[in-house]
């Protein structure tokens, strides 16, 4: 699988045959390289809660390509009501979906989820995927959970990708603690230096984490899982 960090906490991945998009925040995305904006292609989407730097361009996206969506289910009731997307996949906490090959697996998170009109999302998640006999975990916007020690047990994540950025989720220092509960060996930080308060670092976790190799990408830069 290759995993391209496209800022802030969107990615893409390529996993069996697939391109599949993590909290798609294109637009309006200070840190999104320019030939990135408009994807080419969009094989699935995944999101993590409602906010509408993780929500993105979800909607425009999955009407312009036709793409299968995986969301919590109040958020994914919400996008097939309100919105219409016909192939929306609507698990909750613990449970998977495939998309051929390719499992996603919610796990808990703690923080919070509404749109920008300020409507109830549901719970915010996290979201393991699955593909070519490898599992990445993106924990979503969180805090550290005790519980991360459940994920590493069930799931085996070879790579982690935490929310680093301080203010609105976790810094540095509890970052290392997720890492160690997670058991991780390699992490890719996200979620900061997007907008003034997202002050945590990538140098900073590396300080505190000497033992995981900490993936600290530029925004379009890519990693082989």
């Amino acid at each position: 699988m290759e995993l391209t960090w496209l800022g802030h906490s969107t990615f893409r991945l390529e996993a069996d045959g697939k391109r599949i998009y993590i909290d798609p925040f294109l637009n309006g995305n200070p840190k999104c390289p320019e030939d990135e904006v408009t994807p080419e292609r969009v094989d699935v989407i995944a999101i993590t809660h409602g906010h509408g730097d993780h929500l993105g361009d979800t909607v425009e996206l999955a009407k312009k390509h036709g793409c299968t969506v995986v969301a919590p289910v109040e958020l994914a009731d919400w996008l097939q009501i309100e919105h219409e997307l016909p192939n929306v996949l609507d698990p909750n906490k613990g449970g998977t979906v495939s998309v051929d090959e390719v499992r996603f697996t919610l796990t808990n998170a703690h923080h919070s989820s509404s749109n920008n009109d300020l409507e109830y999302m549901g719970e915010p998640c996290g979201i393991v995927v699955r593909a070519e006999g490898k599992s990445v975990y993106f924990a979503g916007d969180t805090c550290v959970f005790g519980d991360m020690a459940l994920i590493r047990r069930l799931y085996s994540p070879d790579l982690a990708v935490l929310p680093i950025g301080d203010h609105y989720t976790m810094g540095p220092e509890e970052a290392a603690v997720a890492l160690e509960l997670l058991g991780v060996k390699r992490c890719v930080p996200c979620h900061y230096g997007t907008f003034p308060p997202l002050v945590g670092r990538p140098s900073r976790l590396r300080e505190l984490a000497p033992d995981v190799e900490i993936e600290e990408l530029e925004p379009g830069g890519s990693v082989t899982v």
